[in-house]
């Protein structure tokens, strides 16, 4: 009992770490279970035993037997079904060709070109050497995500590595299902005729249970047969299901039928599939804090021992310094990221989860099917998997640095909601060649974003979705417009350090128009306006109108005049340095000649007007 519990506690606290210092949860998984297992027995523990025994020895251990083997499968395949589930049809048409390319001519490169590298300096087999190259090709975004989260990069960047991430997590765990059903067929006899045919009944029983059952349960789900509090916990039983029906059809085609099965509900109509990715991925916490901690205890002194030679440094360094290049360069050819960008991309590459999980579960089946050489395959990916991101981890900054890709100044604008007014605004920010983003929970107002080319997101503020976007690093201002005075108070209280870095500003309440001092009045967006106020100055004129500013005089009188209108509202200075919220201007106390001042709603006429920016929200 008390080893358990102790999982679970080391665990949790693991994650916790993790999400306070930045870091990927694998790392501080892995290390405690290395602690508190090969560690602690070769040098804590009097009696030579580990503090965590995963495998029952008849003294001590959690799992007699084959039941640790057996949780692990069960395990494996609900964190395989949640990525499934992220994995979409459309998303992949949208990334572009370079992220397209990476997840399949990169993909292929690694895998063709870790085989071989492991075959001729380890020894190993073809079809072991091929096991490790494709457990090896994934990327997770729980890796990536927190170790470019504190750093500034262009869109591009930021872009390509989350999506790599995200996408290459499902493929890369089926290409390492199919090879290792393709070694477990073989047998160890070569790829005989009855070989082929298992691995057939292998890829038909997955793909049809997985592609059946996945429709069963939509269908299910959709017709309301199941009641809302039980769709989360008939959804986990029906993917082990699954997973246990397709394993007696067809040993070993469970994982390929959760994998399947994930895919089809993610790009099917199922109704719930926000609601059910998020009881997967808490339980998906839960599982890998348990499972890394005792996949890592598990392993033995001896088996670390392995790699206690140059071959593993050759094998690292080849693998990260020459194919992951190789494999980028030539899914970037042609492509318009700069040379920086294509050399930070190839530094980047941390192994995630997926990898370490799948490879203690078939490196131990392969140990008990007596496959020669099986016994690196664990210790190796494991290796892989810390040493690149220790790496990344502590250098990724400095090597941003170094190639030129850290933003000096992040300049980009997250605009917290995305009313008609909002859009335009951003829509002119855009034309001035601001980066401007805009979030909303009202799934109506980005789709208009979007079909006007500005960049939305469908988010809703108190989610920590909106903080783990590595796509928004470089945004440096925080702007909140949206009609509730508490969601802009939360939003500024609780971004303002991430995305504000520069300033943090959003709409005054209506008592506060009339009450704020001036000091206030410097962190509103407009100084006397509030959400009503700018909605009748957009009906009254939808356009932002700019007007020449010769000198202070000028500049107070336009000022006056736009405050004695009822529906005309001051936005922006811009002059020789960059464009500023009048609030800003004013706080930074700047010369007040040859300037740009634009205001929107009611004309106040053509003395000073440069142009109206007719532009569509």
């Amino acid at each position: 009992m008390l080893e358990l519990a102790g999982i679970i506690i080391l665990g949790i606290l693991a994650q916790w770490v993790a999400w306070k210092f930045k870091i990927p949860a694998i790392l501080p998984l892995i290390l405690i279970g290395l602690l508190v297992g090969p560690i602690a027995a070769e040098f804590l523990s009097d009696d030579g035993s580990k503090w965590i025994e995963p495998i029952w020895n008849g003294e001590k251990g959690l799992f007699p037997g084959e039941s640790l083997y057996y949780f692990v499968s069960l395990a494996i395949s609900i964190i395989l079904f949640e990525g499934g589930l992220t994995l979409k049809r459309s998303e992949i048409k949208n990334v572009g060709p370079v992220i397209t390319k990476l997840i399949t001519l990169g993909s292929a490169i690694t895998f063709f070109g870790a085989g071989v590298v492991a075959h001729y300096i380890f020894g190993l087999g073809w079809d072991l050497s091929y096991l490790f190259a494709g457990l090896i090709i994934v990327t997770g975004p729980t890796v990536i995500t927190p170790i470019l989260r504190n750093i500034p990069l262009k869109k591009d960047i930021s872009t390509v590595l989350k999506w790599e991430g995200i996408l290459i997590d499902p493929i890369g765990a089926l290409v390492a299902v199919l090879v290792f059903e393709f070694i477990s067929v073989g047998g160890g006899g070569g790829f005989t005729k009855t070989a082929l045919i298992e691995f057939g009944k292998i890829l038909l029983f997955g793909t049809t249970f997985g592609f059946t059952f996945a429709h069963a349960l939509a269908y299910l789900i959709n017709k309301k047969m199941v009641p809302h509090y039980l769709l989360n916990v008939v959804s986990l039983s029906s993917v082990l299901m699954v997973f246990v029906l397709s394993e007696l059809f067809a040993h070993e085609s469970g994982l390929l039928a959760v994998v399947v099965m994930g895919m089809v509900l993610g790009n099917g109509k199922l109704k719930n599939l926000k609601e059910l990715l998020y009881f997967k991925e808490s339980l998906s916490v839960l599982l890998i804090s348990i499972l890394f901690i005792l996949l890592a205890a598990n392993i033995n002194m001896k088996d670390l021992l392995l790699l206690y030679t140059w071959k593993t440094a050759s094998l690292f360094a080849i693998v990260v310094f020459i194919i992951r290049p190789l494999a980028v360069f030539a899914s970037t050819y042609k492509s318009k990221l700069k040379l920086n960008e294509k050399l930070f991309i190839s530094w980047v590459g941390p192994r995630g989860i997926v990898a370490a999980g799948i490879a203690s579960l078939f490196g131990s089946k392969l140990l008990k099917q007596g496959v020669e050489g099986a016994e690196y395959i664990t210790p190796l990916v494991f290796m892989i998997v810390l040493g690149t991101v220790l790496l990344n981890a502590t250098t990724a900054r400095l090597f941003a640095k170094m190639v030129g890709v850290f933003l000096k100044r992040s300049n980009g604008i997250l605009i917290v909601g995305a009313s008609k007014p909002a859009r335009l605004i951003a829509a002119f920010l855009t034309k001035k060649g601001k980066r401007v983003v805009l979030i909303d929970s009202n799934k109506n107002f980005i789709e208009k974003a979007t079909e006007n080319d500005l960049e939305a997101f469908n988010v809703n503020i108190y989610d920590d979705e909106l903080t783990d976007n590595i796509e928004l690093n470089d945004v440096g201002y925080l702007i909140a417009l949206t009609g509730n005075d508490s969601v802009n108070r939360y939003a500024l209280n609780n971004f303002s350090k991430v995305f504000g870095e520069h300033g943090s500003f959003r709409l005054a309440s209506s008592t506060e128009v009339s009450d704020a001092t001036e000091e206030e009045k410097y962190g509103f967006f407009t100084p006397k306006d509030d959400y009503i106020n700018m909605s009748e100055a957009f009906r009254e004129n939808p356009n932002i109108t700019e007007v020449k500013v010769a000198n202070e005089v000028e500049y107070q009188n336009i000022l006056d005049t736009l405050e004695k209108e009822e529906k005309a509202i001051p936005l922006f200075i811009q002059n020789k340095k960059g464009i500023y919220l009048i609030a800003e201007f004013e706080k930074a106390k700047q010369e007040k000649k040859d300037l740009v001042l634009s205001y929107l709603g009611k004309d106040i006429g053509d003395a000073y007007k440069i142009e109206e920016e007719k532009l569509e929200v």
